[in-house]
């Protein structure tokens, strides 16, 4: 499942719930075998997934997707398609993993040429899977690294990106745009480099123009909603920041992408960590969210009204409809009950991803909450996520959607 040589349906969405035509998604590999008890908590993972039935289950995932007529496009393919086509790819991507001041000079010098003249496909692995000590294939006869002297073997000449299987962070698409993201924490802030050659130099992509390449202050894609064609909410807590929020706005009121932005501050924990870890959009008038932020969810609108004005804050799920133009959200709650609530939250229950209005794709693993999206008149097609779910990430996390139908009218 790639790229086909000539692009199907128009690039760019702006919803999160028009029928979707052409995601990215990662396929789990060899970074998540970097994992281990010593290094899993700094790589944000909160256990060591079975790699093997994580495959199974992100196949699984795909699969479901194509049925639907979704084309399904693979990071990992594109990858190496990008570093097959585009010298200067290569030259971007090495440079961006190789740090001189962590290997120092000598090391760094050898190991950059070693790198520009691998395949692409092996070169692709190791950008995005790692490299150690062990594994480098170049030798130090005369002795003059002492930072290689001075490591383990094990230790990580170029560290692994297990998260890359979370492709929905390091970009994302409004109107006709890609925006690339600015990752806050040092375990994924090499991500987005990947995403940057592959949307510069692919050729699926060319020509493609860029919304929000300012990366002076954090923004993920996860705390993104589109929540109707023109509006958007920014979620501000753990990764984002009110900085980045901020300068997100004003980039897409530039480029005339939307004229209202909600930014909503989120607690600052693991268990929330992006916006839509609490709540995503289900159908055009609906979200499923966890009621223990329903009533307390609050917004600031900021508007572009000939300059830019900033409102609020006031509650979220009222300034979302007026921004909206409709007149009330409807809200789908992950259980009445309390502990199932925050079970179900934990394990992705919010985290759905829409194929269609009324149509999502969710775990299985939260059945109350899909019982009460089902009870809704939403479409839940569940899909496995035991192991998926390691590094706290449902379908909608592990989904880029990069053409979706327009719901303008």
């Amino acid at each position: 499942m790639t790229a086909p040589d000539r692009p199907g349906a128009p690039l760019g969405a702006d919803s999160e719930v028009g029928t979707l035509r052409t995601v990215l998604l990662h396929r789990p590999g060899d970074e998540l075998r970097r994992l281990t008890p010593r290094n899993n908590d700094q790589l944000l993972f909160d256990g060591l997934p079975w790699v093997d039935r994580a495959r199974d289950e992100h196949d699984a995932f795909a699969e479901l997707l194509a049925s639907r007529g979704v084309e399904v496009l693979l990071l990992g393919d594109l990858l190496t398609e990008t570093l097959d086509h585009s010298g200067a790819a290569r030259v971007q991507g090495v440079a961006a993993a190789v740090d001189p001041r962590r290997l120092g000079h000598v090391l760094a010098r050898d190991l950059t040429t070693y790198l520009r003249g691998l395949p692409a496909a092996d070169l692709a692995t190791v950008l995005m899977a790692g490299m150690t000590f062990d594994e480098l294939p170049i030798g130090d006869g005369a002795g003059i690294s002492l930072v290689r002297r001075m490591h383990h073997g094990a230790d990580f000449v170029i560290e692994p990106l297990p998260n890359l299987l979370f492709t929905r962070d390091s970009s994302f698409w409004i109107g006709s745009r890609v925006a690339i993201t600015s990752l806050a924490l040092r375990a994924r802030s090499r991500e987005t480099s990947l995403t940057d050659i592959v949307y510069a130099f692919h050729p699926r992509f060319l020509g493609v123009r860029r919304a929000y390449e300012s990366h002076t202050a954090p923004v993920e894609g996860g705390d993104i909603l589109l929540l109707a064609p023109g509006v958007v909410a920014v979620g501000v807590g753990e990764r984002t920041t009110p900085a980045g929020a901020e300068a997100l706005a004003r980039s897409l009121f530039d480029d005339d992408l939307a004229h209202t932005v909600l930014v909503v501050p989120i607690a600052q924990e693991r268990a929330s960590m992006h916006l839509d870890t609490v709540c995503t959009m289900v159908d055009t008038d609906a979200v499923v969210m966890y009621p223990a932020i329903r009533d307390s969810l609050s917004a600031f609108t900021i508007r572009r009204e000939g300059g830019v004005r900033i409102t609020g804050a006031d509650p979220f799920l009222g300034a979302a409809a007026e921004a909206m133009g409709i007149e009330k959200l409807r809200v789908i709650d992950t259980g009445l009950d309390s502990v199932t609530a925050e079970r179900e939250q934990w394990d992705d229950g919010n985290n759905t991803l829409a194929l269609a209005p009324g149509v999502v794709v969710a775990y299985e693993r939260n059945v109350e909450t899909n019982a009460r999206l089902e009870a809704s008149g939403i479409e839940v097609l569940r899909i496995a996520g035991s192991e998926l779910g390691s590094g706290r990430g449902g379908p909608r996390c592990m989904s880029c959607p990069v053409s979706r139908d327009s719901l303008r009218t």
